[in-house]
């Protein structure tokens, strides 16, 4: 960073990030504890953002939790959507993340063949 310009580019980009954690209706939750951080839930975590930022998804909330205990189906990913059970993804990856958040977030199909809990309404 070395102008004002730098500056504004950087606090626009945090306060849209920030706009995306708070938005409301569908609920992402990425498992953030130690576990899930060793096994990639940064990444994890920035690459859903990108992804409901470049669909410009409004009704969407992220937000992180800590360890859940199922450190080997770590980075976990939780998907609620409201009405609907709440469905636990294991061992995501920031590849998996544009099927869950199209698949699953934006046209509500649960993809079986990540899910590792499902915890019904």
């Amino acid at each position: 960073m070395k102008t004002i310009e730098d500056l504004k580019r950087m606090r626009e980009k945090f306060q849209a990030e920030n706009n995306l954690r708070q938005a409301g209706g569908i609920e992402v939750i990425v498992g953030m504890g130690t576990c899930g951080i060793a096994a990639g839930a940064r990444e994890v975590m920035s690459a859903i953002l990108e992804e409901i930022a470049r669909r410009n998804l409004q009704n969407v909330t992220v937000r992180q939790t800590g360890c859940i205990g199922m450190c080997e189906q770590e980075v976990l990913v939780d998907v609620v959507r409201p009405g609907e059970p709440r469905i636990t993804y294991g061992k995501v990856t920031a590849d998996g993340v544009k099927k869950i958040i199209g698949e699953h977030v934006v046209n509500g199909r649960i993809i079986e063949e990540m899910v590792v809990g499902k915890i019904a309404d």
